[in-house]
């Protein structure tokens, strides 16, 4: 288990909240604070290709605290164009055999804890910006009778309604059996002083394409 600490920013390298504790209720109890989200982790995930609407996404760690965990995401415009983004990351897991699992996607993540209520902003990247979100979940296992849940492979679209792409995961996301999963708005990153990397040949999204907004 990685340290705990107090979530300041995102992974993403934008600040999603001024100080956070986990939301308290009946059936966790948990008080200790989140980790970073994304914070360095010892597996590598690969970096994500440049889809053909000229986006990758790609996946920045699981930290975890007490039952809470925090997954970093960014969106890397690599194409040619500006890009348009307003909204959540629209996820769906999937299980060891690739079937989807049926999860509850709460924007905000509320209930889940505080500090990822922040409303979405229109953003437009360049070619080489990028935003930032995160995933939030707990992994509590509060009922004997219901199967806990783990989410072996994620897919994920900039909004609903766009195509979606595989994120590659260091780990599983491990629900214990809340079926809920929190998803932060997009949120502009400050630029890289490394640059951002180059693209790989796209692959085809699970979704057919639609034009951005």
């Amino acid at each position: 288990m990685r340290r705990p600490a107090r979530l300041i920013g995102v992974l993403t390298g934008v600040t999603l909240m001024a100080a956070c504790t986990p939301a308290r209720g009946p059936a966790d109890g948990l008080s200790d604070p989140p980790p970073p989200p994304g914070a360095p982790t010892a597996d590598h995930t690969p970096a994500a290709t440049c889809s053909p609407e000229g986006i990758a996404i790609t996946g920045l760690g699981v930290s975890a605290a007490m039952g809470l965990r925090a997954m970093g995401l960014e969106l890397l415009n690599c194409g040619d164009r500006p890009y348009e983004l307003r909204g959540y990351p629209a996820v769906t897991l999937r299980d060891a055999d690739g079937d989807p699992i049926e999860v509850r996607i709460i924007p905000g993540a509320k209930p889940i804890t505080s500090g990822f209520d922040h409303p979405p902003t229109r953003i437009v990247l360049a070619p080489g910006e990028r935003a930032g979100a995160a995933l939030i979940w707990r992994n509590l296992v509060t009922d004997p009778t219901v199967v806990a849940t783990d989410g072996r492979e994620l897919d994920v679209a900039p909004v609903v309604g766009r195509p979606a792409y595989p994120v590659a995961l260091d780990g599983p996301i491990d629900l214990g059996n809340t079926g809920r999963l929190g998803v932060s708005a997009w949120e502009r990153r400050k630029p890289d002083p490394a640059g951002p990397p180059t693209p790989a040949v796209p692959p085809p999204p699970t979704t057919a394409p639609v034009n951005p907004l």
